[in-house]
């Protein structure tokens, strides 16, 4: 299967969830995510604003924030995505592609060792991910490398093997919430 395909296959599975399924599951992966040694480790997370039927992270971001940890979330500006602080996750409007970004500007993030939570489509346990199809992530991580990085997905987004390109990289951890 290519990546249209893929891409095709498992927005379909995005759509058939329940919003109560969602914010079950989120809520789970919020668990999780809490959990974890590259949360704990964390200084600051550059997370991202759910779209659609992503996992829901507003809440994992304002429990970082009352964990003492910066948060920044990304805005496009052309082919480019820079993440912007942000004490207040509900002063957003809808930008690229109609996906929530911040109203500011600034301040621009500068944490170099953020980890990163990574948006996506596909996942396998390598870490290989398929995105959307825009390529900011991969850019960005090309331009700042020191990024732990982390991916939140459902069970059906985790597959056993994905066939990647050059420009693809890898996320250091997946979790999902398995037995879903």
């Amino acid at each position: 299967m290519n990546k249209k395909e893929l891409r095709a296959q498992i927005r379909a599975q995005k759509r058939a969830m329940t919003e109560e399924m969602i914010v079950e599951k989120s809520e789970k992966l919020g668990q999780l995510f809490a959990r974890s040694e590259s949360y704990r480790n964390a200084r600051s997370i550059y997370g991202y604003l759910p779209y659609n039927q992503e996992v829901r992270t507003v809440a994992m971001l304002e429990q970082a924030i009352r964990d003492g940890k910066r948060v920044a979330v990304p805005k496009v500006y052309g082919d480019e995505m820079k993440f912007i602080w942000m004490d207040d996750l509900s002063a957003v409007s809808d930008g690229y592609a109609g996906i929530p970004e911040p109203v500011a500007d600034e301040p621009i993030a500068d944490d170099p060792t953020a980890l990163v939570l990574m948006p996506g489509l596909a996942f396998d346990p390598q870490g290989h991910r398929i995105g959307y199809g825009g390529g900011f992530y991969d850019k960005f991580l090309e331009a700042e490398p020191n990024h732990p990085t982390l991916a939140l997905c459902y069970a059906f987004q985790m597959l056993p093997h994905l066939e990647t390109e050059a420009h693809d990289i890898p996320v250091d951890t997946v979790l999902w919430a398995k037995g879903e």
